[in-house]
């Protein structure tokens, strides 16, 4: 009787253990997650449709922006930065709201070492080439860590409702361009294909060694450096609820307005 009620016990503590302990689920590092669309910022669509906090469970690592395009947004080692429309950087709160951005759990593929890299355009066709090698057709994300002889980059001051377009938005946008200063660049690749979901190629932000500064790179002078590459072949977008997004006409062609919310600068 008594080796009857100790089993019955042995088997309610194991049963209780099993029902009650439960791992952590899995990331998923195959995966690039866009909130919403490059197309729908450019069009002025800055109303946040994920907080911060949910952000984070789809990535430690990306770029982005904020509610009213409240600044630029990196993303490294799973904090989330804005700089903002000094080119501060300051930690966000997680019920901060996020209008766009790209984010994924970084998982490095492979890695290039550079040195003397004089230009963004230079940066991105030594990049391109190791995509050659790889696969155009995939997403990518870099962690680029260096030391630069001089970086410029921009970020904006957010606006109200009604929103402008994002080209006249960042009219007003401050540039900075520092020398001698070592830092981290979080990019993303999009294949050519993502034409009508966001830009195609390389899309920089950088963020200073010591989290002081940053902002969307316009150019850089990079004296020495490692890449690390996130080959990824999954994508994942979540799209805002509200009417107002419904609204939106996407048969329209904001290739140009993207070009010019990309590379041009104010000055």
């Amino acid at each position: 009787m008594k080796k009857l009620i100790s089993a019955s016990l042995l088997a309610g503590v194991l049963l209780f253990n099993t029902t009650t302990t439960t791992a952590a689920p899995a990331q998923d590092k195959e995966t690039i997650y866009q909130v919403a669309l490059l197309q729908s910022l450019a069009m002025g669509y800055f109303d946040g449709s994920i907080s911060v906090k949910d952000l984070k469970k789809h990535g430690d690592t990306g770029i982005g922006t904020f509610e009213g395009l409240n600044g630029e947004m990196i993303v490294l080692d799973g904090v989330v930065y804005r700089a903002n429309q000094d080119c501060e950087i300051n930690v966000m709160g997680d019920k901060e709201k996020v209008p766009f951005s790209n984010v994924t759990f970084f998982d490095k593929d492979f890695s290039v070492k550079l040195s003397d890299v004089p230009d963004k355009a230079a940066l991105e066709k030594i990049l391109n080439e190791q995509l050659d090698k790889k696969g155009r057709n995939s997403f990518y994300m870099v962690k680029l860590s260096g030391d630069f002889n001089e970086i410029l980059v921009r970020s904006e001051s957010g606006t109200k409702e009604p929103y402008p377009t994002l080209v006249e938005a960042l009219k007003t946008q401050k540039e900075i361009s520092p020398q001698n200063i070592s830092g981290t660049i979080v990019g993303l690749y999009c294949p050519d294909f993502m034409s009508s979901l966001n830009s195609v190629g390389w899309h920089f932000h950088f963020i200073s060694a010591d989290k002081k500064i940053g902002g969307h790179v316009l150019d850089l002078n990079l004296k020495s450096g490692e890449a690390q590459l996130d080959k990824t072949d999954k994508f994942s977008m979540g799209l805002p609820k509200k009417k107002n997004f419904h609204a939106l006409n996407f048969n329209q062609d904001l290739k140009e307005d993207i070009r010019k919310a990309e590379q041009d600068s104010q000055h």
